[in-house]
């Protein structure tokens, strides 16, 4: 070997060295100490009004008044009662599970069943027919108020809870039929084919295959709608007119609000306030990893 070559060989040796051997990157740290930051400062701002209305529903009016930021004296859990009972909030918040659960119902087995049919199945006119379902995601929902008025009334639906239950279903159906269809066509297809093959038809592929696969797609998509759904106000302000007892949890807090803000008793307001949040702060604490893990299926498979 010549001199050049040696030198050569020599010089494109460090390039050439194995990944092990070279010293491992470190994070900046000024980046890192701004993520850090900015996610501390986060879950400030989420947390502590959260842990300031539970404190002031176990607090009596005259401590939220005198002290709106100490601990209780001692935990006040009429409060809850009064709310539940005095305020009607116990009747609003079944009023508003049974419209959430027909509604989230209906929206995941139509949603699943659509999004299904056009990750894997081909026919005439499928793109036109799933943008048109797409397409409503940008609709807004506070520009079809009046006519979507006039429909309900028309069909004797006003007032009602199967009314409000369709109508959460149709502005739920886009959202769902988009994310579920981006996660049937994750799926692996040798599956399908191989049940296919087992002598298993299109409805029980779907039902006793396809869909529990789909279980973490289904569960992300499902908190989204429930959520969407329990926190709904203006539907139901316009759809469900009045003082009537078919009244959603919304409506109830909002009276609530007004009701008991003239008349000083802010520990019942509190309290009412709570009881409509922990539903929502349960089913996320509980489905937390499922949410995390349909979010990312689709880019780990």
């Amino acid at each position: 070997m010549t001199t050049v070559e040696t030198g050569a060989a020599t010089a494109a040796a460090p390039r050439d060295a194995a990944p092990a051997d070279r010293p491992p990157r470190r994070e900046t740290g000024v980046a890192n100490v701004f993520s850090h930051g900015f996610l501390l400062l986060w879950a400030a701002m989420t947390i502590l009004p959260l842990a300031w209305m539970l404190l002031s529903s176990l607090k009596s009016n005259g401590e939220i008044i005198a002290d709106p930021w100490g601990l209780p004296e001692a935990l006040r859990f009429d409060n809850w009662a009064r709310a539940w009972t005095n305020a009607h909030i116990g009747r609003f918040f079944f009023n508003s599970l049974v419209v959430v659960t027909g509604s989230l119902s209906l929206t995941m087995l139509l949603g699943a069943t659509a999004a299904y049919v056009f990750a894997r199945y081909e026919f005439r006119g499928r793109q036109v027919v799933y943008y048109l379902f797409v397409g409503g995601m940008m609709f807004p929902v506070f520009l079809a108020l009046v006519p979507l008025f006039f429909v309900v009334r028309s069909v004797g639906l006003l007032g009602t809870w199967p009314g409000l239950i369709l109508v959460y279903t149709a502005y739920s159906l886009p959202f769902t039929v988009f994310f579920l269809t981006a996660f049937f066509r994750t799926l692996p297809t040798s599956v399908a084919e191989a049940a296919m093959i087992d002598g298993c038809g299109h409805f029980r592929l779907f039902f006793r295959v396809m869909l529990p696969m789909a279980r973490p797609g289904l569960i992300s998509v499902g908190i989204f709608n429930f959520l969407s759904h329990w926190n709904q106000f203006l539907l139901p302000q316009v759809l469900i007119p009045g003082d009537g007892p078919n009244r959603m949890l919304a409506q109830g807090l909002s009276s609530l609000a007004v009701s008991q803000g003239y008349a000083g008793d802010y520990a019942q307001l509190f309290a009412g306030l709570t009881i409509a949040v922990l539903p929502v702060l349960v089913v996320y604490v509980a489905f937390q990893r499922q949410i995390q893990a349909g979010l990312t299926a689709g880019q780990l498979k």
